[in-house]
């Protein structure tokens, strides 16, 4: 999944499921840099059904300072929600984040290069 450039974010994965009444749900993970040098991870669930895109101060599962723990944060919310999809029948092939695809996009950034 392509990263997202809107709002500092740096990636992003979507998971496909059903919610307690069957109906099909969407799922967004995402990782983001905001401002004052903090990561945050957010996890917002059929955010296209909404009124707004910007995210809501309850999608937000993380914010820190350090990659790492963002990281570690992501991808634990990354595997809760797959383990569900999974139990559902609905098991994607999702790859976790990683460090790599933070920091090529945050150097870009950082040293102003598109």
């Amino acid at each position: 999944m392509k990263a997202s450039t809107d709002r500092g974010r740096f990636a992003e994965r979507v998971l496909h499921g059903v919610d307690s009444n069957g109906d099909p749900e969407t799922v967004v993970i995402w990782i983001e840099r905001k401002e004052g040098g903090v990561w945050a991870v957010g996890r917002a669930v059929n955010p296209d059904r909404r009124p707004s895109k910007e995210p809501r101060p309850e999608d937000y599962v993380f914010a820190g300072y350090e990659l790492g723990d963002a990281l570690q944060e992501a991808n634990e919310t990354l595997e809760d929600d797959f383990t569900v999809s999974e139990r559902d029948g609905h098991a994607e092939l999702v790859r976790p984040f990683t460090r790599d695809e933070l920091l090529k996009p945050l150097e870009a950034w950082f040293f102003g290069r598109s």
